[in-house]
């Protein structure tokens, strides 16, 4: 890359930097049409069909309807644990002191939005959510969050010593094994549901919890914590495609394959293999990365939403294969490609705000500026990119 493109993915950063500041890390999400008083005080709200229809009138419109509505602007606690690990990750480049003051005070914040009543810490989203294959809640605790904010917590214990960090994400451990609903296969191998509230299987879900799992052995050397991660990778990597992908999860509805769930896969199974020395599923990732470098990105450098469609164009598949790189420690060997997605997802899909935009479709581009989906994914990928370059 030469140093105009290294201004342009700088400059990107900064602007991007500068908006969720200044937005003081608030904002809507895809799937937040649930919070509308349209929901939540009148009889529309009981029907599940209007639910899911709700949700999709606003995640689907390119017009944001959410002011008009009542939905505000609020936190999102798996957004600010990306951001957490985003400035943690810039102070380890950097050591500046404005970048602590945003590691402890995002990092108290996500510990006060922790949801009660359950074995152990855990987190969910600030909107109810109604999926087709369940109803969550606000705040019903999901793997997904869960998992992302034990590792913030991790990292940002690793550079505050703040011992509330450390015991917060340990915690997790009792949410994940007691509260979380598992299937088995044949083998005594299962994976994990989504929230406690159902019983769905769903690849990637198991999978973090695997990679909770295997993060928190490497604090504790709790031998329970990585045999229980070795069932869960065994038992998603018995449902991976001779052709090295993933499908979304069991449901005829879950079907299909995508991007940024298949990078998910891959970091996870690999945090398990790295932690625990176990390298029994090598194969299954080598396998996988072949199939996620070779199927998913254009020679432009668009990222491919699903394996057999380019649209739409979403703004978490470019981030994660920035991250999924650099977890799986192929970031140098494939810095190309990574810069030619980033250099094209900035001159595509970011507004002169400074914000990302959250999908291009073939004929229209959402340009709601979601806080979660896609500033806290890009503002998180941009942070793994700075890292690799020290």
């Amino acid at each position: 890359m030469n140093s105009m493109e290294d201004n342009i993915l700088d400059k990107s950063f900064n602007n991007l930097k500068d908006f969720c500041e200044k937005e003081s890390f608030k904002g809507w999400d895809p799937y937040d049409g649930l919070n509308s008083w349209v929901i939540q005080k009148t009889p529309l709200g009981k029907s599940r069909f209007l639910r899911l229809a709700w949700i999709q009138l606003f995640k689907r419109n390119p017009i944001n309807l959410r002011t008009v509505f009542g939905i505000k602007k609020d936190y999102n606690p798996k957004g600010l644990g990306l951001f957490l690990i985003g400035y943690c990750n810039l102070y380890k480049v950097e050591p500046k002191i404005e970048y602590l003051e945003k590691i402890n005070h995002l990092a108290f914040t996500i510990i006060n939005l922790k949801t009660e009543g359950y074995s152990g810490a855990c987190w969910g989203y600030n909107f109810d959510w109604q999926a087709r294959a369940f109803f969550q809640p606000k705040y019903t605790p999901t793997v997904v969050a869960t998992s992302f904010i034990a590792e913030a917590l991790l990292d940002a214990y690793e550079i505050t010593n703040t011992r509330l960090f450390l015991d917060t994400a340990i915690s997790t451990k009792d949410f994940v094994l007691k509260d979380l609903n598992k299937t088995f296969d044949n083998d005594g191998d299962y994976t994990l549901s989504y929230s406690p509230l159902d019983s769905t299987q769903v690849f990637n879900a198991g999978l973090l919890g695997a990679k909770l799992l295997s993060l928190i052995y490497t604090q504790t050397n709790d031998e329970l914590l990585i045999q229980e991660a070795k069932k869960i990778v065994a038992y998603v990597c018995k449902k991976q495609a001779d052709d090295g992908s993933w499908a979304y999860g069991t449901l005829p509805f879950h079907q299909w394959i995508d991007n940024f769930h298949t990078g998910y896969n891959l970091e996870c199974i690999y945090e398990y293999q790295k932690s625990s020395n176990d390298r029994r599923f090598e194969g299954n990732i080598e396998k996988g990365l072949n199939f996620y470098l070779k199927t998913f990105f254009t020679g432009e450098g668009i990222s491919k939403y699903y394996n057999d469609s380019v649209f739409p164009i979403d703004i978490h598949a470019p981030a994660q294969l920035v991250v999924t790189l650099s977890k799986l420690s192929v970031f140098e060997e494939n810095k190309e490609l990574i810069d030619k997605v980033l250099l094209w997802t900035a001159k595509n899909m970011q507004s002169s705000e400074g914000y990302f935009y959250y999908q291009k479709k073939k004929y229209s581009t959402s340009k709601i500026p979601y806080i979660r989906w896609a500033q806290s994914w890009m503002f998180y990928a941009y942070s793994y990119y700075f890292l690799e370059k020290e």
